[in-house]
C-alpha cells in the first residue's frame, strides 16, 4: 500500500479493487463510528456507480456503526426514472447498502418528479442537514456526482440544480454495464452541485481501474479548475481518496 498527498487529499494506492474497497470502508467505518461518539445524528451521502460496489460491499460489513442514527443521502440521478427502473442511482443504492443496513432515514431524489422543483425540494433537504460524510467517484471525464465539466461550478450558489450530461459521462454509462446503449442514457439528470459536496466534513473519493486513469491523474497533477471539476477536491479540507495501482499506473510510475 502506498500513501501519497496532494494538497488537501490524502491519496491511498492499493494493489487491487478489492483490497482498496476494504481499505476505504474499514476506515470511513472508522471515522463514522467517532461522529455518532460525537453527534446524535450524521449525515452521509453515497454515489451511485459500480466504481463504488467494493466499498460499498466492505462497508456493509463493517461491525459496531449505530446505522439507525445515520441518515442516508444520494448525490445525483437521471431525471425521468423512478428507483424501480434499469440504470436509476436510488435503485443501485437500495441494493448495495440502503437496503442492507438500517439506516435511520434514507432520503432519494424523485427521478420521476419534475426537474427544476425537485431540484429546489432535495437542494433544500441537504442544505438543512449538514453533510458530515461524502462518498464518492470520479468520472471518465473528471466529474464529481453528475457534475460535467461544461456544468462544474465551483462557486455554484446553489446545492442542487439540474444539468445535461456530455457525451463522455453518458458512454461512461455504457461502459459500466449501467445502460445497453448511449442511446438509452438519458440526457437530463439532477446533481448536488461541487460546492455542497466539498462542504462536507469529510470526503472519502474511492477511484479504480484503468478508465479513471487519466481523471485520477489531472485531479491530483493538474490545475485547480472547472475543466476538471474533481479538482475542487484538493482544496476541500479532509479527503481521502482510494486508488487501485490500475488507475494509478501513471502516478506510481512518476514516483
Amino acid at each position: 500500500m502506498i500513501h501519497r498527498r496532494y494538497d488537501d487529499i490524502i491519496l491511498t494506492i492499493c494493489d487491487t479493487r478489492e483490497e482498496m474497497g476494504r481499505q476505504a470502508a474499514a476506515e470511513a467505518a472508522d471515522c463514522l463510528r467517532r461522529l455518532l461518539e460525537r453527534e446524535e445524528k450524521v449525515n452521509c451521502m453515497f454515489a451511485a456507480a459500480p466504481s463504488q460496489t467494493e466499498f460499498l460491499t466492505a462497508l456493509c460489513r463493517e461491525e459496531g456503526i449505530d446505522w439507525g442514527r445515520v441518515n442516508a443521502f444520494h448525490m445525483d440521478e437521471y431525471a425521468g426514472l423512478s428507483d424501480d427502473m434499469q440504470g436509476s442511482f436510488g435503485g443501485y443504492l437500495r441494493e448495495h447498502i440502503f437496503d442492507r443496513c438500517a439506516f435511520g432515514k434514507v432520503n432519494l431524489i424523485d427521478g420521476k418528479g419534475k426537474p427544476g422543483e425537485e431540484a429546489v425540494r432535495y437542494g433544500k433537504l441537504i442544505a438543512s442537514a449538514p453533510l458530515h460524510m461524502v462518498f464518492l467517484g470520479i468520472g471518465e471525464n473528471g466529474h464529481i456526482a453528475f457534475n460535467d465539466p461544461h456544468e462544474a461550478d465551483f462557486q455554484d450558489p446553489q446545492p442542487m440544480k439540474t444539468v445535461k450530461l456530455d457525451e463522455v459521462c453518458r458512454m461512461q454509462q455504457v461502459h459500466d454495464g449501467c445502460f445497453p446503449s448511449l442511446t438509452q442514457v438519458p440526457e437530463l439528470a439532477l446533481t448536488v452541485t461541487c460546492p455542497m459536496l466539498a462542504s462536507a466534513e469529510y470526503v472519502f473519493c474511492i477511484v479504480p481501474g484503468m478508465r479513471k486513469r487519466e481523471a485520477l491523474t489531472r485531479t491530483l497533477t493538474g490545475p485547480v479548475e472547472e475543466s476538471c471539476p474533481a479538482s475542487i477536491l484538493r482544496r476541500a479540507g479532509n479527503v481521502r481518496m482510494y486508488a487501485d495501482r490500475e488507475c494509478a499506473r501513471e502516478l506510481t510510475e512518476a514516483m
